[in-house]
């Protein structure tokens, strides 16, 4: 029941996060950069470059870049010679992308909105009713928090 609760509230709380006006990717890293003693300020200062698919180019989803982020968090290597720590954090990544893959059909920015793939103008999108009911953002934003938090929380 506890992870229960541990997983919704993430959920909830990057949801709250990208509604509010912080990127796909700002919003997943934020919601659990208090679980890692990551001061926010530096948590939205390292992702702000991440959203819309890396800056408006449409590649990876932010959501599932902040998920990677945190994922280093959680399975870090800092030892160039570690290979069994870079090995962990690598097959969680795989583990995770092929998990968000199969919920929300992609983890590139462009699939998901079904346009073309290549950079846009670098002027982010107005929040309105209308772009929160048009894209997938933030179910892709509910999606990778769940599936990070999964992964925190398993052994609670």
């Amino acid at each position: 029941m506890k992870m229960e609760k541990q997983i919704t509230d993430k959920i909830d709380r990057g949801i709250e996060l990208f509604e509010s006006g912080y990127s796909c990717s700002q919003s997943v890293v934020l919601a659990f950069a208090d679980h890692f003693g990551i001061d926010s300020s530096v948590a939205l200062k390292f992702s702000s470059s991440f959203g819309a698919g890396m800056g408006r180019l449409r590649e990876v989803c932010g959501a599932a870049t902040g998920m990677f982020m945190i994922l280093g968090w959680l399975y870090p290597y800092e030892n160039v010679e570690d290979k069994e720590a870079k090995k962990v954090n690598y097959a969680a990544v795989q583990r995770c992308a092929a998990q968000f893959k199969e919920r929300m059909g992609s983890y590139i920015c462009a699939e998901l909105l079904k346009i073309k793939r290549e950079p846009q103008i670098p002027v982010p999108s107005d929040r309105t009713d209308a772009y929160y009911n048009l894209r997938p953002c933030t179910r892709a934003v509910a999606v990778a928090c769940e599936i990070v938090a999964k992964e925190i929380f398993k052994d609670a």
